[in-house]
């Protein structure tokens, strides 16, 4: 499997539990860095997304979290927060810096032991592991991830972590994306990737859909994609913005159905300003690669 590497600056690291089949993922941007974000579904699970908005005042956050375990898995932020307070790394205000952790969750309490939830030591633990390869498949974040929900647990396929680097200019691109989607991952021919199987073959969630396959909806159906583009780029905050909303094109060409009512499915952007890039062509390529990283997480 080809490495995939962060831009200088960036550090990704996960915290795995593969009994419990969770685990959180975290993105650490550098010193200076400005990010974004947009919630597109309509069933998330979030932690600091207003001070995402282009019109808040800061920046953006320090780092972005990535993690199972339903709203129960937000309380790994905390960990990520003391991490950066420990490294001084932190919106600054007169008494002192303080992190800024954005943070959105997948829902996996029915993958393994619904007991099972990241928590703020786990968070602390991704920090400590974090480098600048990124990790992929079933770990952190993606460890319980499965996609294709609309016939069951028996159907579903293993969803988790990818990722993909991609140039845009001189700058560099790199999506990282957790896939737990109640629809299939499409490859680029429109073939299903993963999804829902009936008879040992993929069924395309839309055609089910079309039939009138339409179970109760309950937590299995609860389901969400998330995605982190971390570049080199010089953006700003309303810019970062306007790169998160043109990766959601990404989500929606490699995952169908997508921001539904059932999904937490989420952006965000983290730039951390080295190069000059123009903003048509690192928008571009986000979406390119948010969908190469979600096929990478099936693949992977």
């Amino acid at each position: 499997m080809t490495t995939v590497s962060l831009p200088d600056g960036f550090r990704c690291g996960h915290w795995t539990d593969p009994v419990g089949m969770t685990g959180c993922t975290v993105l650490l941007a550098p010193p200076g860095a400005v990010g974004s974000g947009e919630v597109r579904g309509g069933g998330p699970g979030t932690r600091e997304s207003d001070l995402l908005s282009p019109w808040t005042g800061t920046a953006g956050p320090q780092a972005v979290l990535l993690t199972g375990g339903s709203a129960f898995g937000l309380a790994a932020a905390d960990g990520v927060a003391a991490w950066l307070s420990d490294a001084d790394r932190g919106h600054p205000t007169p008494a002192g810096r303080v992190p800024l952790v954005s943070a959105a969750v997948v829902y996996d309490l029915m993958a393994g032991s619904a007991s099972a939830r990241p928590d703020a030591a786990c968070g602390r633990a991704a920090c400590e592991a974090a480098s600048d390869v990124v990790a992929r498949g079933a770990v952190g974040a993606g460890t319980g991830a499965t996609v294709g929900k609309l016939l069951g647990p028996d159907a579903w396929s293993r969803g988790g972590v990818g990722a993909a680097s991609l140039r845009a200019g001189d700058a560099t691109v790199v999506a990282v994306a957790v896939v737990n989607a109640i629809g299939d991952v499409l490859d680029t021919d429109g073939s299903v990737l993963a999804g829902a199987r009936r008879d040992g073959e993929f069924v395309r969630s839309v055609d089910l859909i079309a039939a009138g396959v339409t179970p109760p909806i309950g937590p299995d159906r609860a389901n969400t994609t998330l995605a982190c583009v971390c570049t080199d780029a010089r953006l700003s905050k309303l810019e970062a913005f306007s790169v998160a909303r043109a990766a959601t094109a990404g989500l929606t060409r490699a995952v169908s159905p997508s921001s539904t009512a059932f999904d937490g499915d989420m952006t965000f952007v983290l730039a951390g300003g080295a190069v000059e890039a123009d903003l048509l062509t690192v928008s571009v390529m986000a979406a390119e690669a948010t969908a190469a990283a979600i096929r990478d997480a099936v693949r992977s």
